[in-house]
């Protein structure tokens, strides 16, 4: 008795690399990318996918999710202050108020539900693909990311001369947590400023952080932690209602600076 279809290795090696080539090719030039596939990335991105922009996610990770899979300490409670379940609502991930305010849920399934309405959206992911640079127009204006394969970025330059490519869009955005990667390849080239973000606490960094969410740069979005680093603002730890807040904000923004001209937009943005 035969269990599974009759499919052998080639067409198995086939259908990977058929569509691998295809989602690079068909994202060579998109929208919006994001870098980091955090909560923050994952909720930008689910609301910039949802409205019809084509987004696609660069992960250096073999995961996406960030540390929404866990909590603190190893332990995988993950905790948000109101108004932030609203977006537990919208997702159907279940939780409980333990605290007047504080509500809390199971990481692993409320990183999954996140992560699957990102992609019931419309988003694209690249995982195990490291974030090597900005692609810069006329010096002043951010209109790509070049990529590398995660591994060849994890070697000493030494031993490698793997050289990047580069994916061509409309408006980045750096989710890529306190690290802010992208930020700080524009502050290598003198052209921004990050002051690093702040000790915990907790009451001050959610309401700033999503305050502050924005254009930090022409074509430059950021959003989560990397606008902690940016601006200077506390850390929050393990909780994550600010992540997934400024996530939100950061899609709306990134929604109304591509429904504007380049023009209109460069105008209008005032770099940190």
């Amino acid at each position: 008795m035969t269990l599974f279809s009759r499919i052998s290795e080639k067409q198995i090696t086939r259908a990977i690399l058929d569509d691998f080539s295809r989602t690079m090719r068909d994202y060579a030039e998109c929208d919006a990318i994001i870098v980091g596939g955090g909560p923050s990335g994952l909720v930008a991105g689910k609301v910039l996918a949802g409205r019809g922009f084509k987004t696609l996610i660069v992960e250096s990770n073999n995961y996406v999710g960030g540390g929404f899979w866990i909590g603190g300490f190893l332990m995988n409670g993950v905790t948000v202050r109101k108004p932030a379940q609203e977006i537990f609502d919208e997702i159907g991930v279940p939780y409980r108020e333990v605290e007047p305010g504080l509500c809390l849920a199971s990481g692993p399934h409320a990183c999954s539900k996140l992560i699957a309405a990102a992609c019931d959206a419309g988003v694209k992911i690249l995982n195990m693909v490291n974030f090597d640079d900005v692609v810069l127009r006329e010096g002043d204006r951010v209109s790509g990311a070049v990529i590398n394969w995660t591994p060849v970025s994890a070697l000493p330059r030494a031993i490698t001369c793997v050289d990047p490519i580069a994916l061509e869009c409309k408006l980045v955005i750096d989710a890529t947590g306190h690290d802010a990667t992208v930020a700080k390849s524009l502050e290598k080239r003198g052209l921004l400023k990050t002051a690093g973000y702040g000790a915990m606490w907790v009451e001050q960094s959610e309401d700033a952080l999503v305050e502050k969410t924005g254009e930090i740069y022409p074509g430059l979005v950021a959003t989560g932690m990397a606008v902690a680093t940016v601006y200077g603002i506390p850390r929050m730890g393990p909780t994550f209602g600010g992540m997934l807040l400024s996530g939100k904000r950061a899609g709306e923004i990134a929604c109304g600076l591509l429904k504007k001209t380049p023009a209109a937009r460069k105008k209008e943005a005032i770099p940190v």
